[in-house]
C-alpha cells in the first residue's frame, strides 16, 4: 500500500469518526472509495437510484458537434452553467445563439431573465412528462408561461 493510499485512509478514518462523535450521516468532500478518493456522492432523488456516483458533465451541441464545458467530480447544481456557456459561445462565435434548448433545470428565473435581456429564445424539457405518458414533453416559455409545441 502507497503513501496515498495510506493519507486517504487517514482522512476516510477521520471524516468517519466525526461523523460518528458528531451523529452525523454526512460530512464536506466524504469520501467513498479508496482508489479513487475523488469521486463524491451526488444525491439526485430518482426513482432508480437515491445516490449516484462519479462525474457530472455539463455539455453543449452546437450543430451537431458536442464540447465539454464542465467536468466536476462534485455536486453541484447544474443551471449555474447556462449563462457561463452562452456567453463563452458568444466569445467563440461573436453572436449570441438564437435559442437555447435545455433540461428543466435549466429554467430558473436569473436564467430565464438573462436570456430574454440577451433576445434569446428558451426552449425546455421536462423528462419527467414523458414518463407520464406526455408524447410533447418540450415546451416553449413564452412570456413567463409554458406553452406546448
Amino acid at each position: 500500500m502507497g503513501a496515498k493510499s495510506l493519507e486517504v485512509i487517514r482522512l476516510l478514518h477521520r471524516q468517519q469518526n466525526e461523523m460518528y462523535v458528531d451523529g452525523k450521516h454526512s460530512v464536506k468532500e466524504r469520501i467513498v472509495g479508496i482508489s479513487q478518493p475523488w469521486i463524491r456522492p451526488i444525491v439526485r432523488g430518482k426513482a432508480s437510484a437515491d445516490v449516484e456516483f462519479g462525474a457530472k458533465l455539463s455539455i453543449s451541441l452546437v450543430d451537431g458537434v458536442a464540447g465539454i464545458d464542465r467536468l466536476s467530480w462534485d455536486a453541484y447544481n447544474e443551471s449555474e452553467d447556462l449563462i457561463p456557456q452562452v456567453e463563452a459561445y458568444r466569445k467563440r462565435n461573436g453572436f449570441y445563439p438564437a435559442s437555447v434548448h435545455a433540461d428543466g433545470i435549466y429554467g430558473t428565473r436569473a436564467n430565464r431573465a438573462y436570456l430574454k435581456s440577451e433576445g434569446i429564445r428558451f426552449s425546455v424539457e421536462f423528462p419527467f412528462l414523458s414518463l407520464l405518458g406526455d408524447e410533447h414533453a418540450t415546451y416553449r416559455l413564452e412570456s413567463g408561461r409554458l406553452c406546448g409545441f
